[in-house]
C-alpha cells in the first residue's frame, strides 16, 4: 500500500473509532443536559473540569503525540524494537511519578486554582466550595488520561489505530452509567459526574493495555527508570505543550471570562465548543495522529520531498471533509442544538445561547484542523519552536479579541475571539513551514480549498432553507422541548440532502480530493472480487 493509502487507511480507522466515541459523548451530553440545563450547577462542573482538562491537553494528549511519536520512531527506526521498548517503558514510570505529583498539588491547591480560573465565583461561597469538591475529585483522571496517551502513542508507533481511538469512548460510557446509577444518592447529583470522569479516565487507560502488551511493550520492564530518550522527549514537550494545546488554553481564557458574564453564558459556550469538536475529533485530530508516524520515519530518513508531498495531501484531504461540515454546523445551528439538547430543563433561551455561540466558534474549524496537521510535520521534524511563537501571538490574539468583543457581543464575542485568534495561527504557522520546506504545493492546496468552499457554501444555503422553511411548519418545531425524533427526522433528512449536494457540486467542480476517495473505493472492490 502506497504512503497516502496508508495515511489515509489510518485515519479512516481513527475517524470511526472516534466516530463511535463522539456519539457516546453526546449521548452523555444530552443526558448532562436534561439532568443539569444550562444553570448554575452546570457551570460548575464544566468550571471544575476545565482544569484537568486543560491540563490533560497540555501534559497528555497534546504533548504526548507531538514529542513521544518522533522521539520513539527514531528510536524504533535506528537501534531497534527492543530500545524503543524500553524507552515507552521508562517514559511510563517517569509519568507516574510526575503526573502523581502534580496530581497531589492539585487537589491540595484546589481552592486557589479555582480562584484563579473562575474569579466570578468568590462572590458565591457555595457555588465555588462545590467547585472546589468537584476539582478535587477530577483531578486523578490527569494520571489516568497521560498513561492512556502514552500507551496511545506507543500503540501509534506500531501502526495500530483503531483501539487507541476508540478507548476515549470508555470514558463516556463511565460518566453515562455513573450520571444514571449515582447522581440520586448525593446531596448534589453533579457530584456522579466527577466520579465518572475520573472512573472513565482509568478504564480509558486500562482497556488500551492488552494491544500494548500484545505489541512487546512492558510497563515495568527496567529498573531504572531513566534512559537517554526521556531528556529529548522531555525538551520537546516543554515547548509543544504550548504550541499544540493554543486552543484549549483560549478556551480557558475564555472561561474566565465567561464567569463575568451572565449565569449560563460557560455552559453556552462549553456545549457549542462540544459540537465543533464532533468535525475537530473525528478529522482533524484523526489526521494529525495518523500521518505523524509517517512523517516522523520520513524525517529521521531525511526524506523531506515525501514530508512536503504527505502534508499537502493530508490538508487538502482534511479541508474537503471540514470545511462542509464547518458549514454545515453554521446553517444547520439551531436546529441540531434543538435536537441534541432541547429537553428537561434545557429550554429554548438555552438552545439560542448556544447555537449562537456555535456559530461563531464554527468560523474557525477550518483552521484548528489545519494546525492538527501543520503541528503535526513541525514535531515530525522535531522543531518545537516555531509552533510555540506562534501560540503565543494566537493567544494575545484571542485575549485582545476576547476583551474588546465579551461586552458587546456577550458570550458570543469569546467564541468569535477564539475562531479568529485559531485562524491567526494557522495562517502563520503555515506562513512559517512554507519558510522551512520550501515549495509545499501552496497553489495546490489553495485551488482544493477554493473549490471545498464553493461547494460547501452553495450546500449551506440549501440547509439553511430547508431547515428555516415555513413549509409543513419545520420552523417552529426547534422552538419547542421534546420531539426528539420528529427533530431528528428533518435533521437528518436536511444532512443528507446537503451531503448530497456537496458530493454532486464536488464532482462538477472536478475536485481532486473526491476523485481520490472514489478510486479507493473502486480499488477495495476490485480487490473484493478478485479475492
Amino acid at each position: 500500500m502506497s504512503a497516502k493509502g496508508k495515511i489515509a487507511r489510518a485515519a479512516g480507522l481513527m475517524s470511526i473509532a472516534t466516530f463511535i466515541s463522539r456519539i457516546l459523548g453526546y449521548v452523555k451530553d444530552m443526558i448532562l443536559a436534561r439532568y443539569f440545563g444550562a444553570t448554575g450547577t452546570a457551570d460548575i462542573f464544566f468550571v471544575a473540569f476545565r482544569i484537568p482538562n486543560l491540563l490533560r491537553e497540555l501534559f497528555a494528549e497534546g504533548s504526548m503525540s507531538s514529542a513521544f511519536i518522533p522521539i520513539v520512531t527514531e528510536y524504533q527506526t535506528n537501534r531497534g524494537r527492543d530500545e524503543a521498548n524500553r524507552l515507552v517503558s521508562s517514559t511510563f514510570i517517569f509519568i507516574l511519578i510526575f503526573v502523581g505529583i502534580i496530581c497531589a498539588l492539585g487537589i491540595i491547591f484546589a481552592p486557589a486554582i479555582v480562584s484563579a480560573i473562575a474569579p466570578g465565583f468568590l462572590k458565591e461561597p457555595a457555588k465555588f466550595s462545590n467547585t472546589v469538591v468537584l476539582t478535587r475529585i477530577m483531578f486523578p483522571f490527569l494520571l489516568f488520561i497521560s498513561l492512556a496517551a502514552l500507551t496511545m502513542g506507543a500503540l501509534n508507533v506500531r501502526g495500530v489505530f483503531f483501539i487507541p481511538a476508540l478507548a476515549p469512548a470508555m470514558l463516556n460510557i463511565v460518566i453515562i452509567v455513573c450520571v444514571l446509577t449515582m447522581s440520586m444518592q448525593f446531596a448534589n447529583p453533579i457530584v456522579a459526574v466527577a466520579i465518572g470522569v475520573t472512573t472513565g479516565g482509568l478504564v480509558q487507560f486500562l482497556i488500551q493495555i492488552p494491544s500494548f502488551l500484545k505489541q512487546g511493550y512492558r510497563i515495568f520492564a527496567v529498573r531504572n527508570f531513566w534512559h537517554p530518550g526521556l531528556k529529548r522527549i522531555g525538551l520537546l514537550i516543554i515547548p509543544s505543550t504550548a504550541g499544540l494545546a493554543v486552543a484549549q488554553i483560549n478556551i480557558f481564557i475564555s472561561t474566565i471570562l465567561a464567569s463575568y458574564l451572565a449565569e449560563g453564558s460557560i455552559t453556552y459556550l462549553y456545549y457549542s465548543m462540544r459540537l465543533i469538536q464532533f468535525p475537530i475529533g473525528i478529522f482533524g485530530v484523526a489526521m494529525g495522529m495518523a500521518v505523524l508516524p509517517a512523517l516522523s520515519e520520513y524525517s529521521v530518513k531525511g526524506e523531506m520531498e515525501k514530508v512536503k508531498e504527505d502534508f499537502s495531501f493530508a490538508l487538502r484531504l482534511l479541508f474537503f471533509i471540514t470545511v462542509p461540515a464547518m458549514v454545515g454546523l453554521i446553517s444547520l445551528n439551531v436546529p441540531i442544538v434543538s435536537t441534541l439538547f432541547q429537553r428537561g430543563k434545557f429550554e429554548y433561551a438555552a438552545t439560542i445561547g448556544t447555537s449562537d455561540a456555535l456559530m461563531f466558534y464554527s468560523l474557525g474549524i477550518w483552521a484548528i484542523v489545519g494546525v492538527r496537521v501543520i503541528t503535526a510535520t513541525f514535531y515530525s521534524m522535531q522543531d518545537t519552536k516555531t509552533p510555540v511563537k506562534v501560540a503565543a501571538a494566537a493567544m494575545i490574539i484571542n485575549v485582545i479579541f476576547s476583551l474588546f468583543l465579551m461586552k458587546p457581543m456577550k458570550h458570543n464575542g469569546l467564541a468569535f475571539a477564539n475562531a479568529i485568534a485559531s485562524s491567526c495561527n494557522f495562517i502563520l504557522l503555515f506562513y512559517f513551514l512554507r519558510k522551512k520546506l520550501g515549495g509545499i504545493g501552496t497553489k495546490r492546496i489553495l485551488n482544493s480549498f477554493t473549490k471545498t468552499f464553493i461547494a460547501s457554501a452553495i450546500m449551506g444555503l440549501v440547509g439553511w432553507f430547508i431547515a428555516r422553511n415555513e413549509i409543513c411548519s419545520i420552523s417552529e418545531i426547534w422552538a419547542l422541548s421534546g420531539y426528539g425524533l420528529k427533530k431528528a427526522v428533518y435533521l437528518g433528512s436536511a444532512i443528507i440532502i446537503c451531503c448530497g449536494i456537496y458530493m454532486l457540486l464536488s464532482y462538477l467542480l472536478k475536485s481532486e480530493e473526491l476523485g481520490y476517495i472514489i478510486e479507493r473505493i473502486k480499488e477495495k472492490i476490485r480487490r473484493r472480487y478478485a479475492d
